[in-house]
């Protein structure tokens, strides 16, 4: 049967899943499994370090990826918590209603509802590109200190204190200032937890090899490390009373499936939200898409980034009405998804079968899950996320990415994740803006013996004394049309034999109105000056437009093909 293009678009399932098989089962179960494992801990952890009880991040991680499996185009991408759209998540809550109360729980559902509209409506109007206003050097800045915060805000359960703050030096004032009530047993749980953690990370694998064991049952047993850390902690908790000695634990977790809910849609709770629900949309398919990518990218695949926000959007929505907060697709578990070998969507389907199973047996489990744990899981997640290096590479390669990079990590630890990734933006906009105000322009000659022009200043050229050569390499628009002016002129003060001018066009792919006035200025005074202005390598697009007006008509010199040509001619009409 013949599936119509346009169902294929908007439902990928109809796509991979025509050509579904045993073999793609099978991986896809392997894949599942391991990643099942993997997110349970991680679901309860996201969850505390979004404000929310322990279910919240098992309901997240349920229907959304059910959905994404139906609407996304990635085969690999794992959909669910992650932590920095789950300390937004905190971060935007925070002001409106006080975390373990109804209204901030109703608050989360709404707020996944907006992002999950937000991403909805880009998808339908194709305004992926959106998120390219984002720029990496911020991005990698904003992750960076979103990494510190999170760590740092989960030593209050390492320590079994009490302690907030929406940033990082209220954080540490707030810890500092509890020091005097630090619980020894649940420091003991914690510090262990995280050393083991960390080992399990980087040292299981290559101990487990050295062993004997093979590559696949190593890769299982290091991602299933987590696991271990919760069983060992949980039962140390139950078998020696640890909680009656004040270690906190996750208590009673609701064994159910993902429940029913509805989102406040009331019109100041949906304001008050607005920009908080842009910034994890916005995030959350940052991240999700370059991972999406570089995953696909391993075996050949194609991402549609507009279909990847209708996934994404879904996945948000069906979070909203299932109990759920924010979600998008997490790098960690989705490289854990691609090595165990998913082929397709289907594989997150699974994981979610798995979930629903340990979300109907295995809560009670959890009752005696020490707190501690769950920290040290956030905190060996998000500090692989950390990348100072980001700064040196940045200052040896641009100032100005550098600059963009150091404020959004500053503001960002200084006034909260929402401030600084909005002032990472903007700096980011700003810095390109500022740059295209002042465009290269370089005076260019001919090679000798070629036909290619290049910068006088740095090659040996020839130069005809009668003809200016200027290559403008930036569109042109309302805001650099007065510095080409400026460049012109200050080029033609002194340089009484000059004839032509030759604006070598062959890097402008825009010119707007503002320009073409600049342009029409520039004739009219070359003109009154006895001197001609030509244009070269003019892009077509370009000289369509310049067409619809009289500039061509009124140009006191002529439009060449290439530099060459108006060189040749030119100097010629001079000899």
């Amino acid at each position: 049967m013949l599936i119509p293009a346009a169902a294929r678009r908007y439902l990928p399932v109809l796509d991979w899943g025509r050509d579904y098989d045993k073999a793609a089962l099978s991986n896809d179960l392997i894949a599942a499994v391991i990643v099942t494992i993997m997110l349970i801990p991680q679901s309860l952890a996201y969850a505390l370090l979004a404000g929310l009880p322990p279910e919240a991040g098992l309901y997240a991680s349920i229907v959304p990826i059910l959905l994404y499996a139906v609407f996304g185009t990635s085969r690999a991408l794992a959909v669910g918590p992650v932590a920095v759209v789950s300390l937004m998540t905190a971060a935007a809550l925070g002001n409106i209603a006080d975390q373990g109360t109804l209204g901030y729980a109703v608050a989360a559902l709404t707020l996944a509802l907006l992002s999950g509209v937000m991403l909805l409506v880009m998808g339908v109007f194709k305004l992926g590109f959106l998120a390219n206003f984002l720029s990496h050097p911020v991005i990698s800045g904003f992750i960076t200190a979103s990494g510190v915060i999170i760590a740092a805000s989960q030593i209050k359960h390492i320590l079994g204190i009490d302690a907030s703050g929406g940033n990082l030096a209220e954080l540490l004032m707030s810890i500092w200032a509890n020091l005097g009530t630090v619980n020894g047993t649940t420091v003991v749980i914690g510090v262990s937890a995280t050393l083991f953690l960390f080992w399990v990370r980087k040292g299981l694998k290559p101990f487990l090899r050295a062993r004997g064991v093979g590559p696949r049952a190593a890769d299982v047993a290091t991602k299933a490390g987590p696991v271990a850390a919760v069983v060992v902690t949980t039962l140390a908790v139950w078998a020696f009373d640890l909680a009656g000695q004040g270690v906190k634990i996750v208590g009673a977790v609701p064994q159910s499936l993902p429940p029913l809910t509805l989102p406040d849609l009331s019109f100041d709770l949906m304001g008050s939200l607005l920009l908080p629900a842009f910034l994890i949309s916005v995030i959350g398919f940052v991240e999700s898409i370059s991972v999406a990518q570089t995953l696909a990218a391993k075996r050949r695949q194609r991402i549609n980034p507009d279909q990847e926000l209708i996934g994404l959007g879904a996945a948000n929505i069906g979070a909203a009405f299932t109990g759920g907060y924010p979600v998008t697709g997490g790098f960690a578990r989705s490289v854990v998804n691609f090595d165990a070998g998913a082929q397709t969507p289907a594989a997150g389907a699974y994981t979610a079968v798995g979930l629903a199973v340990a979300a109907l047996a295995l809560t009670p489990l959890v009752f005696f899950l020490p707190q501690a744990t769950l920290a040290a899981t956030i905190i060996v997640a998000v500090l692989t996320l950390v990348d100072f290096s980001i700064l040196k590479k940045a200052w040896g390669y641009s100032k100005s990415d550098f600059a963009a990079v150091l404020s959004t990590m500053l503001i960002t630890l200084g006034s909260g994740v929402e401030l600084g990734v909005t002032c990472g933006v903007v700096l980011s906009i700003f810095l390109h803006l500022y740059k295209t105000t002042k465009p290269h322009i370089a005076e260019v000659g001919l090679v000798p013996g070629t036909e290619h022009f290049r910068n006088i200043n740095r090659h040996e050229v020839e130069t005809c004394p009668t003809v200016l050569t200027l290559r403008i390499d930036e569109s042109l628009y309302f805001a650099n049309a007065r510095f080409l002016e400026d460049c012109i002129y200050d080029r033609l003060a002194g340089n009484a034999c000059l004839r032509h001018v030759v604006l070598m066009c062959s890097a402008i792919n825009e010119i707007d109105f503002s320009a073409l006035e600049s342009l029409e200025a520039i004739n009219a005074r070359l003109r009154d000056m006895g001197i001609k202005l030509h244009l070269s390598e003019v892009k077509g697009p370009v000289m369509d437009r310049l067409k619809k007006q009289h500039f061509i008509s009124d140009l006191t010199g002529s439009v060449f093909l290439s530099q060459h040509a108006a060189y040749v001619a030119l100097g010629k009409a001079a000899a």
